[in-house]
């Protein structure tokens, strides 16, 4: 497939991903018969009705394996489909996101090509679930919609996800750390802005102390208690400085790939007692929706082939080791251990597999299991 095959997959994909996001339908094509797909998240009642009508009351709606299990069915590898003849917009939508929610009482495993359509609401940064229905060719209520190939946000990923261009870089003076340089890449298949941040003077022939930061608006703005987010943040920061300089990547992906609003109801869900995991589940997502490739992109840009990554996080090791960089060392980061955010640093530690020295996490119910940093409760 050629580069620019790849990057009219790409415009497609951008197309249609803002389609969504306008609560407008795309169409999605492949081997079986065309389907046009609606993101429930982004659609208002009287689209919702508008797609009703158009395909005869035959819609679905789709919902992600994560959420599927959240109702407590099985999960199914691609997700379940609910038919929606009998269903409102408010009785659908709170079958897609409300929390502790009984299971409904007809479903079936998905269509597998559906998963696409919900990754394709993740990148316009909506819930994944996707109101959908087959349609003809020529079916005239859809032929002015975006239209797009089940293939291509694969195709996409090979090229255009990996393609970053340095568009700023100048000299910031900030506060106990002297002036680093900010430089500002964008690319990838949404064309977002992403953030290096090099402090000091690292030894760029490596290994390179490098910190990837996810952005988190509540944390490292503002301060949230919820969170350690902005303690790494600064920890992180000053950490590049002591180790004699080194690069901040501060990556667009808030609520660990989720985006801001869906960040939001999780964290309503975690105030009615759910654990930070479970309140993702409850709408749709995984335990992280994070990618790394971003960062993969931007440290080649940079010339850096090996790195000392300040992290807590194994998953980060484990995607640039595969992905050709060299983690030669992991040092970890911590924040503070706070009564408010105690439940999520030990859901990351024993769900997600984050290392923690059993010192930042003092309790007598849990101990360090082994070099990954898992935990189990103690005996």
């Amino acid at each position: 497939m050629s580069e620019a095959t790849n990057e009219a997959a790409a415009t497609r994909c951008e197309r249609a991903a803002a389609e969504l996001r306008f609560g407008r339908s795309v169409v999605m094509y492949g081997i079986e018969k065309p389907m046009a797909l609606l993101a429930l998240d982004a659609a208002t009642p009287r689209q919702f009705e508008h797609f009703r009508a158009a395909t005869s009351h035959c819609h679905s709606l789709y919902l992600s394996p994560f959420r599927a299990k959240a109702l407590g069915l099985r999960k199914e590898a691609d997700g379940i489909a609910v038919p929606l003849q009998d269903m409102d917009f408010d009785r659908a939508s709170r079958l897609a996101y409300a929390a502790r929610l009984e299971a409904p009482t007809r479903w079936s495993s998905a269509p597998p090509r559906l998963a696409k359509a919900a990754e394709l609401a993740r990148l316009s940064m909506l819930l994944p679930a996707i109101i959908f229905a087959e349609i003809d060719h020529d079916d005239p209520a859809f032929r002015d919609c975006q239209d797009l190939d089940e293939s291509d946000l694969a195709e996409a990923k090979k090229t255009a996800a990996l393609s970053f261009d340095v568009i700023a870089r100048a000299p910031v003076p900030l506060n106990d750390l002297g002036t680093c340089e900010f430089v500002v890449f964008r690319g990838g298949i949404a064309q977002r802005d992403q953030i290096a941040i090099v402090v000091g003077q690292p030894k760029m022939s490596g290994p390179v102390p490098v910190r990837i930061h996810s952005s988190c608006i509540t944390g490292d703005l503002l301060g949230s208690l919820k969170c350690d987010c902005g303690d790494q943040l600064k920890n992180g920061m000053r950490a590049l400085a002591a180790l004699g300089g080194g690069v901040m990547l501060y990556l667009d992906q808030e609520g660990r790939g989720t985006g801001i609003g869906a960040k939001l109801r999780a964290y309503g869900y975690q105030d009615s007692g759910f654990d930070t995991i479970d309140a993702d589940a409850e709408l749709g997502f995984g335990p992280d929706e994070r990618e790394y490739s971003t960062a993969v992109a931007i440290l080649r840009l940079l010339g850096i082939g090996r790195v000392n990554l300040l992290t807590n996080n194994p998953a980060k090791t484990a995607f640039l080791t595969s992905h050709g960089i060299e983690v030669e060392k992991q040092t970890p980061i911590t924040g503070t251990l706070t009564a408010e955010n105690s439940k999520y640093l030990r859901a990351k530690a024993t769900r997600a597999g984050h290392i923690f020295c059993p010192e930042f996490l003092p309790s007598s119910d849990w101990i360090s299991k082994g070099p990954l940093g898992k935990y189990r409760q103690a005996d």
